[in-house]
């Protein structure tokens, strides 16, 4: 009883109710995504472009500019550079992750540096405070996270033909390297306005974790796609009250709502298969 006042205490808060609103918006985008970009084998991509936001994060607070708007062009600039390299036969896909990630870690520590150190603001930008969300982001966000989820859902059958056979597709007359390019901007996107909610060294767990979870006991692609958004949006959402009521980090908080999903979630596949 103590627990659910305390949660009703907590939607009192400006700063809960933007939290929350951004958190599931984010949580529906990652999952929208995963679930295309673990398929291909693409999911450390999220990886690789969170760390390209600690740098654009580092930049921003060095220049004193809105970090948010720092992010999203410098992300999508990445996922470019990630995707070009991974056409290219002499770079495969790991290693163009690895290339840039590795890359943009140096250049956000220098940057750091540079803005004399790791200070409070940078560091929750690595893992997530839902106490510092603005207005701002906040609309910024929901519009870009509409934005994604909208795209994701007018270009469904086509992306979904591109991740179990590409080269089918390309058979079939559809355009693959731009849909490629299309899911690079959505998850680069997509990362850099999670970065508030759960940090730029968390947000891909976002990604990967609904997505597993959901293939453990989903049957068909589409009932993945609804298993990982609700496993996402409800992971977000008690991660979120539970940093509140415990006094916890929140980005922490929610993967490790997410990992407890997925155990539950792999017991139960192990227990049908036995």
């Amino acid at each position: 009883m103590k627990y659910v006042e305390l949660m009703l205490e907590a939607m009192q808060y400006d700063f809960m109710r933007r939290a929350l609103l951004v958190g599931v918006l984010i949580g529906l985008s990652c999952a929208f995504l995963g679930t295309f970009l673990v398929l291909r084998r693409l999911s450390m991509i999220g990886d690789g472009l969170a760390h390209v936001s600690f740098a654009a994060v580092a930049l921003a607070l060095l220049l004193s500019a809105s970090p948010l708007l720092i992010s999203i062009p410098l992300v999508v600039v990445a996922s470019f550079a990630i995707m070009s390299l991974g056409e290219n036969s002499a770079v495969n896909g790991d290693a163009a992750i690895g290339l840039v990630a590795s890359f943009s870690v140096a250049a956000g520590v220098i940057i750091a540096t540079m803005a004399r150190g790791f200070n409070v603001d940078l560091m929750s930008y690595l893992f997530g405070s839902i106490l510092l969300i603005t207005n701002t982001e906040v609309l910024i966000s929901a519009l870009l996270s509409v934005a994604v989820l909208a795209v994701v859902i007018f270009f469904f059958n086509s992306l979904f033909a591109v991740t179990y056979d590409e080269e089918f597709a390309r058979v079939m007359g559809l355009k693959t390297s731009q849909l490629n390019y299309l899911i690079g901007i959505l998850t680069a996107v997509t990362i850099a306005i999670g970065i508030r909610v759960v940090g730029t060294m968390l947000i891909s767990s976002l990604i990967i974790f609904p997505t597993v979870t959901a293939l453990q006991v989903a049957r068909g692609f589409k009932a993945s796609v609804l298993i990982a958004a609700l496993v996402s949006v409800t992971c977000v959402v008690l991660g979120i009250f539970a940093s509140y009521v415990f006094n916890l980090p929140t980005g922490a908080t929610i993967v490790m709502f997410n990992a407890g999903a997925f155990a539950v979630a792999f017991v139960i596949r192990r227990m049908s298969l036995a």
